[in-house]
């Protein structure tokens, strides 16, 4: 195995803890209860739910005065409104007089009309009008009665919101993520794909397939030709609020090559920006250094080709393909030019359930008409909402042999081995130290030490 990449990785981040070991960890048990009680359910949103920050939507869908786009959780509904000043305000999705659910999915509107006794509030939330509103003993209650409100915040284009008013600021509960990915233009990008999808799965399934690639030459054959997955070229980070990454080479895997005569995506890319994969004597030198040297070229070169956003970047934003894992559910992939965003939410009631929502982000780009993204080749336009149930893959035909249909593909599986009387204690390799240090955060939130 050749490791001509010690040594070549960015400085880590002072707030960065080495996580190719488990020796900071307490070894906390990954039982299998967790996965499938109703008890650690409820526990969950006691502790932990109702702590942390939750993605709402997207900036961009909040253009004008009135605007409004609606997040449900589990048993909850949010909706968060763009102000006359251009600020947001998050709201329960409630009527303050008996209850009723005031909106249903997202749009504009001057005010908030109950359906059910006519109660109209303003978008600030204030009550704005009532019939017969001198038939109330207490007194009319327009001008005094308000909405219940949450914090809310924007980053990387995102809208975030948190269901505990005593929650730390945004970006506090985010560092340093909004400090390593300060040079990245992702509030201008488009979301050209906005999927949910209905798993029969636990929605931990996701955070900690998402702390590991471990399973990636098993599961995703097709990806270290193009990505250079192995342990010891990628670095693993676990961060003290419970985040983590892992940061790898954007270039082949020097293990993986593709047989002759195959179409090679990595000669593809360096073709793209000018450069001839036939100059380098070997495989080895095309992969170091012709991943360097398109590195170059996209800096260089990029902005004359409309990639204005290229200026901004730094080499190694080219160099090193990071995955982010926030806890506890939003896993990024931030690449120069898109991002896409995993995210599982629990079913209401099901432990066993659980949607999964893949959004995928890309920079418009003048003259640039359709972009591939990790949900194949797509318009460079705005999706609109595609929800769908996996159903053992036959709700996701079109998206058969991708990397995400392959992670799917295994949720049944797992959920069904966790709750099996044979599951034992997960034996784990190194580069899934951070599987169990995500879990080792959630205990954290459930036994009140976060």
């Amino acid at each position: 195995m050749t490791q001509d990449s010690v040594n070549i990785q960015p400085p880590l981040h002072p707030l960065a803890i080495d996580a190719s070991s488990d020796e900071t960890l307490r070894g906390d048990p990954i039982d299998g209860e967790r996965y499938y009680s109703s008890d650690f359910m409820r526990r969950e949103w006691d502790h932990m739910w109702t702590k942390v920050w939750h993605i709402a939507g997207l900036v961009n869908q909040l253009q004008s005065a009135g605007d409004y786009i609606v997040h449900d959780f589990m048993h909850e509904s949010v909706m968060v409104v763009k102000q006359a000043d251009g600020s947001l305000r998050a709201f329960y999705n409630v009527c303050g007089h008996r209850g009723q659910r005031l909106v249903w999915g997202d749009g504009q509107q001057e005010t908030f009309h109950c359906q059910y006794h006519g109660w109209e509030w303003r978008n600030d939330g204030v009550l704005n009008a009532v019939p017969d509103q001198d038939d109330f003993p207490q007194g009319n209650p327009c001008g005094e009665l308000t909405l219940v409100e949450l914090p809310v915040d924007t980053w990387a284009g995102f809208v975030w919101y948190a269901f505990d008013s005593n929650a730390p600021l945004l970006t506090e509960y985010l560092h340093p993520w909004p400090d390593i990915y300060k040079n990245h233009a992702t509030e201008e990008m488009t979301r050209i794909v906005w999927m949910q999808v209905e798993l029969e799965t636990n929605w931990k399934f996701a955070p900690d397939n998402f702390s590991e690639s471990y399973h990636t030459r098993t599961a995703h054959p097709q990806v270290p030709a193009h990505r250079d997955m192995d342990y010891w070229t990628s670095r693993q980070e676990l961060y003290p609020n419970g985040h983590n990454r892992i940061l790898q080479l954007w270039r082949p895997s020097l293990r993986d090559r593709v047989p002759e005569g195959t179409p090679n995506r990595f000669d593809n890319k360096l073709r793209a920006w000018g450069i001839d994969p036939d100059q380098y004597p070997d495989f080895e030198t095309k992969v170091t250094q012709g991943w360097r040297d398109v590195a170059a070229a996209q800096r260089s070169l990029g902005p004359s080709k409309g990639y204005h956003h290229y200026l901004r970047l730094t080499e190694d934003d080219f160099l090193f393909s990071p995955h982010d894992q926030l806890f506890p559910n939003v896993s990024l992939d931030i690449r120069p030019d898109a991002v896409s965003m995993f995210r599982t939410e629990p079913h209401p009631t099901d432990p066993n359930k659980c949607t999964f929502d893949l959004w995928c982000l890309a920079m418009p780009i003048q003259g640039l008409e359709e972009v591939m993204c990790i949900a194949g080749k797509r318009p460079l336009e705005i999706a609109d909402f595609d929800h769908r149930n996996f159903d053992g893959g036959r709700g996701l035909r079109d998206l058969a042999g991708s990397v995400i249909f392959q992670d799917m593909a295994l949720a049944e599986g797992q959920q069904r081995g966790q709750r099996s009387r044979g599951y034992q204690e997960p034996y784990l390799a190194g580069q899934e130290t951070r599987v169990r240090a995500w879990h080792e955060t959630l205990n954290d939130y459930l036994e009140g030490r976060r």
